[in-house]
Parts: structure tokens; sequence; C-alpha cells
């Protein structure tokens, strides 16, 4: 196993800190928190298996393609297919892991940061120092590093707002193809062949025993909550998926994995009564209604956006003053529903009523 940087970006912890997991004392009864948490945390190892395995799987086709050419590094033309099977690999594993995110990440935040960081949570944690090696596995690694390799040529049509924001980050440097057969070798072994470490280590410490139901359902929670934001950098070069333009698939992705892992969650909240700590009396099955018509009118806002790309934003917008032609623009009317949708100071928003499940469940104290 290639070494692991041993800190943690702070960033990429950002939606965990802060979120406080309240313990429950055990209790006696198949019906008891304890028991109904043990349930869901079986549930949910057996509905979340599958898409870790197909991130793990994904990681090793990943690794396969990827070409080391004799003499040389790569070309995009004389291995244009192999790219182009890393690439469908790349959106594969993407798509698997947006997936799962939201209950993984609070769970096994180390791991996360290991395959999901973005380069300039990276660059921060790293003080500016950089990496030397962008292909070797270590350092700089995960999902995004690989994307910025594979998306790095000009036909990729990376965004101009990109680029200039990387290259204002200390440690900073451009994205690149490997240029020697020794950075191509070394991509392949290092860089891919650390992805699939990291995967498996996900893949296989995902057990009933070590899945946290109280901080998966934060997790959920603060994963709706980072919609807004998710299209908010989408303005200043800092989206997630920024090389590959790939961050709206990202934001369907998360939409569906959270109502899977939430529907595991759904017959417990249903059992709830009214009480004084629901807003206007409301059950626990009127909660979990409009949690999932929530989720519904947030597919439905990222249904009408055509592709995997954000729309681009007017070069006028400022989101902390939107002016209102730029609302108007594509991507101003999904950075307002979305935001409308998910604001969790927005009463009947999804993050606001989850909030309100887990205050009805006893699982955890929110922090918004």
């Amino acid at each position: 196993m290639i070494s692991r940087p041993p800190a943690v970006p702070t960033s990429r912890l950002a939606l965990a800190a802060g979120l406080a997991v309240v313990s429950l004392a055990p209790a006696c009864g198949s019906d008891s928190p304890a028991d109904k948490k043990s349930q869901v945390a079986s549930a949910m190892q057996a509905s979340m298996v599958g898409d870790l395995k197909a991130l793990h799987e994904a990681s090793i086709r990943l690794q396969a393609a990827a070409p080391v050419p004799a003499g040389r590094g790569w070309d995009a033309t004389a291995d244009a297919e192999a790219i182009a099977a890393m690439k469908t690999a790349w959106v594969q594993a993407r798509t698997a892991y947006e997936h799962v995110e939201g209950a993984t990440a609070p769970i096994f935040p180390e791991i996360d940061v290991a395959i999901d960081e973005r380069y300039d949570g990276f660059l921060a944690d790293l003080k500016g120092a950089g990496d030397p090696d962008p292909f070797d596995g270590a350092g700089i690694t995960g999902m995004h590093a690989v994307e910025r390799i594979l998306y790095s040529q000009p036909s990729d049509g990376v965004p101009a707002g990109v680029v200039a924001f990387e290259a204002s980050l200390p440690g900073y440097a451009p994205a690149a193809f490997p240029a020697t057969a020794a950075q191509a070798a070394s991509f392949k072994a290092g860089l891919c062949g650390q992805l699939v470490v990291d995967t498996k280590r996900l893949l296989d410490q995902w057990t009933p025993q070590e899945i946290d139901v109280s901080g998966a359902f934060t997790g959920l929670v603060g994963l709706m909550n980072e919609q807004k934001e998710k299209v908010t950098k989408a303005s200043t070069g800092e989206e997630e998926s920024r090389y590959s333009q790939h961050t709206m698939a990202d934001l369907r992705a998360n939409l569906d994995g959270t109502k899977k892992i939430y529907a595991l969650f759904s017959d417990w909240l249903n059992s709830k009564p009214a009480s004084a700590m629901t807003p206007g009396g409301m059950t626990g099955t009127m909660i979990d209604a409009a949690i999932n018509a929530g989720f519904t009118q947030l597919a439905s806002i990222y249904a009408m956006v055509n592709g995997d790309a954000i729309p681009p934003p007017p070069a006028t917008w400022s989101a902390a003053a939107p002016t209102p032609a730029d609302l108007q623009s594509p991507f101003g009317k999904l950075y307002a529903a979305t935001t409308e949708v998910t604001d969790p100071m927005m009463p009947g928003s999804i993050v606001s009523l989850m909030n309100e499940g887990a205050k009805v469940l006893d699982i955890f104290r929110p922090e918004n």
C-alpha cells in the first residue's frame, strides 16, 4: 500500500464537522431506538454495498485501461481508445461514489478525503508546497486528481474560470497528461493504484458493525444542504467535477443516493406520532411525505437542465446580490430553485424537514 498523508484536509471534513451525534442509552424491545438503529444499519449495509462494489470495480477498470506506451507519454490521438475507456470508468466510479457519499463521508472521513477531496482542498492542506509528482499516488489523490489528468486537454473544453481559480492557489501546477513513459507507468501503478486501494478499504469497512446510523443520517442532511453550495461554486471555478464538467450529474447522483438511503428510515419515521417537537403538530408520516415531496421537487429542478454540466453562469453573476436578469438565466434559475428547496432556514425545505425528522427519531441534534 502506498503511504497516505497523515493529515486530513479540513475542507473535506466540513460535512462532518460540528454535526454532533447524540448517543442513545440501550433500550429493550424490538421498537427501541437501539434496535431500530441496528435494523437500519443492516438494511443500509445491504442497500449500499452494490454501489460500493461498483465504485471499486470501476476503479479497477480505470487502472487496467491506463496506457503505458513504450518510450513516450500519452498522446491524445494514439491513445484515444484507452483514454476514452478511462473516462467511461471514471464516470462510473464517480456516479457510484456520489450515490453513497452522504452516508459514508461522515463515518469514514479519511477515506472520503483520499477518494473525493478536491484539488484546492489538498493544496490547502499541503500549505503551499504543492504536489511535486501528480502521478505517484501520494500527496494529492483520488477521483479529482485522476480527473485533472484525464480531462486536461484543450479538446476537453475546461472552462477558463476553472484554470484561473486553480492558478491562483499556492502550490498549483497545470493539469497535464503524463509526458514520459515513466510518468505513464507511475499514473497507472501509483495514482490509479491508490484509488483501487482506497475504494477497497471503503468496501471492506462497510459492515453493519461500522455503520453509525446517526452519522449517516446527519450526512444525508448535510449533503442536501450542500446542493446550493455545489451550484454556487460553478460561478467561481471551484465546482466539484470541474475538469470533466460532470457536476450536474453529481448533483443528480447525490439526490438519487440520498432518496435511496433515506427510504431506509421511512418506516421508523412513519411510526412516530405528533409531539411538541414537531412544527404544527406534524406526525412522522406527515414529515416523511413532505420530505419525499421535496425530493420530487428537487429532481424536477435538476431534470430541467440538459446534460452533465451545470449551466454557465452569466458574466455579471453575483451570489451575494444576483440581478433579476441574471436570475432568469438557466444558471440563475437553477441556483434560485435549488436554494429554495434546500435552504435550512426555509420552513418546509428538504433540509429543515429532515432536521425535524431527526429530532423526532432522536438520532442527532441538527446544527442548522
